[in-house]
């Protein structure tokens, strides 16, 4: 989804070229960085997992697209029904809009999560850590005795 290659958002294949980009956004931080350079780097972390829900590319998660995300993840636990996911979902989308809007009267509908509301949500939750991948230096050499 995040590579915008197909109009449903989704890749049947991608390429080695593509692989690497994806894994880009799951890179460490590098220890050296300033405030301003912490700050982009999280963005950009942040701004990959918000296209990963906004399947439709218009700007927002609505509850539809957060449930088939959340369903999806959620699929290989055969211990959890769709419905429970649904509700897994309309519960964290009901969250949301009381952390981005506030109290909403009964006549008020959320529309869905900008990527501003987004930023809201993980403010504080130190994503820049969580979201990596660590490889090993490993010696390419094989030793052989």
């Amino acid at each position: 989804r995040n590579l915008r290659q197909e109009s449903d958002g989704l890749a049947e294949e991608i390429n080695f070229e593509d692989f690497l980009t994806i894994m880009s956004y799951f890179r460490p931080i590098e220890m050296n960085m300033d405030e301003e350079q912490l700050d982009r780097f999280r963005k950009e972390k942040l701004k990959f997992l918000f296209h990963m829900y906004d399947s439709d590319h218009d700007g927002k998660i609505t509850l539809q697209e957060y449930r088939n995300v959340v369903e999806e993840l959620l699929s290989g636990n055969p211990h959890l029904e769709k419905e429970s996911a649904r509700s897994i979902a309309d519960g964290a989308m009901m969250e949301a809009a009381s952390i981005c809007v506030g109290q909403m009267g009964p006549d008020q509908v959320y529309e869905g999560i900008t990527f501003e509301d987004f930023l809201k949500m993980w403010q504080g939750i130190d994503i820049e850590t969580k979201m990596h991948v660590r490889f090993l230096n490993v010696d390419t050499i094989a030793h052989c005795y």
